[in-house]
């Protein structure tokens, strides 16, 4: 959430070209032909004004799938220019301060401000419900401003020219920001109704209840695991909410959907992600698409295209996430099985998120398993979560699957992990949450651990400066931790935001326990690069790049670690072992917040820079 919208350079340099006033620009009316007068006196205007803030921010189908593309588990071709070690990221680069990224603010402000036209003419009820519906969005505006920048100043009316204080005076601490927040979602899930649209893209009672969960475990757990506000490098001052009230406000409000009996798991995971429809039982929020609507969307052509997109592709970590299917965590031999073996016996969920043996599709309108394309994963592992089964949607835009942007398990797995965080966890509410996911996925729910697994703790632990996993159950924490990737990959951007809250963001230079420089992918054995292996009828090969081996369809060309350098390929024990996509990233914890721009720093130097910037 980027906000001052009014005093960046890049506003007031666009202002100066149009040849208009900061006044003009203040004053002006924030939607054509509506009248600061005369709007917003009835609840058919009411409704309208929100139906265009859905219209307008709805998050797309980039934001949800897209916005996980850069984390420790997804290999890129290349990566953000914040996270790349050859890129010195520094306040000229940064945006996110201009009036842009600032005018969804404006619109709800004005709405808040001027809806009391209505009062009279619509019920209390109706009335509470469209301020909850504002005040939702304009929480849910905050909480990127604050992840990006950490510090930011707080406005909660409608702005005015002489209103100097605000638009020229400094930002607000963030944890006094988080506590107006909490006012906000908190009045949005307390009265917004709970009427549940087919289209589940409204804000209601339920939406409100799930994503003010989501805020409140974030800010709970990022400052246990980021013992310090990362403006200013000062410890918490916690003269508001504690993250102990922040968890238990997460678990009353996931706890709120749950007992509101709206909502279920369903029986066909795979469909949430490939299905025209939006599943009614599971899916709390959502976004439609259709041709004869509002468009297609591009999912299977990134994960399918050799030139579209980073090219994301699934690494060896990730898959050692998901688990047997009779609930044991797998060894460090199936590790090291080959790609037509290490799916057996598995979590299903592995195969419905990567490409594993028996992955149907249309293949020219044929049904045929799907083989790999070294041209378009860099590890050997293709992601097939939200990619439709027809190779005719490969490489043009044709999707109409909807996108699921907030599902009722990831409510149930909230539930849990902020149960555990306030040392209730017990095996009741282990049962309904995390054992109720594995028994939909088809895994054996063994209870509570017991014992934490040992690969999990090294994984979390292992180098990282912050080795802190919990207050709960570490066993236990570290159990949801897993759950969480192997439902929810590619989700929201949910496993980058599990990164910053568990404070353990080197993980993304890092990667796999050992740090190679790079992505994790395929193990080959001395046999396997010696002669190659078959997957799906198709030969696959490992070429010498030394000898001009170049990277196709079926052959990956490998260097020896020492020659290696980014983009390259190369094997951990020289004749075998795990291919690695080589790739350099950085990480500093000054990079918990992002710099405020130098564009915004000019035209007020009252805002500050972030500590470490």
């Amino acid at each position: 959430m980027k906000k001052i919208l009014y005093i960046s350079a890049i506003l007031l340099a666009a202002l100066s070209t149009a040849s208009c006033s900061v006044k003009d620009f203040l004053t002006r009316e924030p939607i054509n032909k509506f009248s600061a007068e005369t709007y917003f006196r009835t609840e058919a205007e009411l409704e309208m004004y929100a139906n265009g803030m859905v219209n307008s921010w709805l998050p797309d189908y980039t934001e949800v799938a897209g916005g996980d593309a850069y984390n420790d588990l997804i290999a890129t071709k290349t990566s953000t220019d914040f996270f790349r070690a050859d890129v010195i990221w520094g306040v000229d680069k940064q945006t996110g301060w201009s009036a842009s990224n600032w005018g969804f603010l404006r619109r709800v402000n004005y709405m808040l401000t001027n809806m009391d036209r209505a009062k009279g003419n619509v019920s209390e009820a109706v009335y509470n419900h469209y301020e909850g519906v504002g005040r939702f969005w304009r929480a849910y505006c905050y909480f990127s401003k604050v992840t990006t920048f950490s510090n930011v100043p707080w406005v909660e009316k409608y702005l005015q020219p002489d209103d100097v204080d605000i638009l020229y005076g400094p930002r607000d601490d963030r944890e006094y920001v988080f506590h107006k927040m909490v006012e906000d979602l908190t009045f949005a899930c307390e009265n917004c109704d709970a009427n549940l649209e087919d289209s589940r893209s409204r804000v209601n009672k339920w939406l409100a209840n799930a994503f003010a969960a989501r805020v409140f475990l974030y800010e709970a757990t990022f400052r246990l695991n980021v013992p310090y506000n990362p403006s200013t490098g000062e410890a918490w001052k916690n003269n508001y909410e504690t993250p102990q009230r922040l968890l238990e406000l997460s678990a009353a409000c996931s706890k709120a959907v749950i007992e509101g009996g709206k909502f279920k798991l369903s029986s066909d995971y795979p469909a949430l992600f490939l299905s025209n429809d939006l599943n009614k039982d599971e899916v709390i929020w959502g976004r439609h698409f259709s041709s004869d609507l509002n468009g297609r969307h591009s999912y299977t052509r990134y994960f399918h295209s050799s030139t579209l997109g980073q090219q994301y592709s699934a690494t060896k970590d990730l898959i050692h996430h998901f688990m047997n299917a009779d609930g044991t965590a797998i060894t460090d031999e199936q590790e090291r099985l080959s790609i037509n073996k290490e799916f057996e016996g598995r979590d299903p969920r592995l195969g419905y998120t990567v490409l594993g043996p028996g992955h149907q599709i249309e293949l020219s309108g044929v049904k045929a398993n799907e083989q790999m394309d070294f041209t378009f994963t860099k590890t050997g592992y293709q992601i097939v979560k939200w990619s439709i089964p027809d190779d005719s949607h490969f490489q043009n835009s044709l999707d109409e699957n909807s996108i699921p942007i907030i599902r009722y398990a990831e409510v149930l797995l909230m539930y849990a992990e902020a149960m555990n965080e306030l040392g209730q966890m017990d095996a009741d509410v282990w049962n309904m949450t995390v054992g109720a996911l594995r028994k939909r996925a088809g895994v054996v729910n063994t209870g509570l651990p017991t014992a934490s697994d040992a690969w999990l703790k090294s994984y979390y632990t292992s180098g990282l400066k912050n080795q802190h996993i919990t207050e709960g159950n570490e066993a236990v924490a570290l159990e949801i931790r897993r759950e969480r990737v192997a439902e929810l990959t590619f989700e929201s951007g949910l496993r980058q935001a599990d990164l910053y809250r568990y404070g353990q963001c080197d993980l993304v230079k890092r990667r796999s326990i050992a740090d190679l420089g790079g992505w994790r992918g395929l193990y080959l054995t001395a046999d396997e690069v010696a002669n190659g292996f078959t997957f799906e009828g198709a030969k696959y090969t490992i070429g010498d790049a030394s000898k001009g081996a170049k990277n196709t369809t079926t052959c990956y060309p490998v260097k020896s670690n020492a020659d290696a350098v980014n983009t390259d390929w190369f094997l951990t024990e020289g004749d075998h072992g795990f291919l690695v996509y080589k790739y350099a990233l950085q990480w500093s914890d000054k990079m918990y917040v992002r710099p405020i721009p130098q564009t915004a720093l000019t035209m007020n130097e009252k805002l500050g820079q972030n500590y470490g910037w």
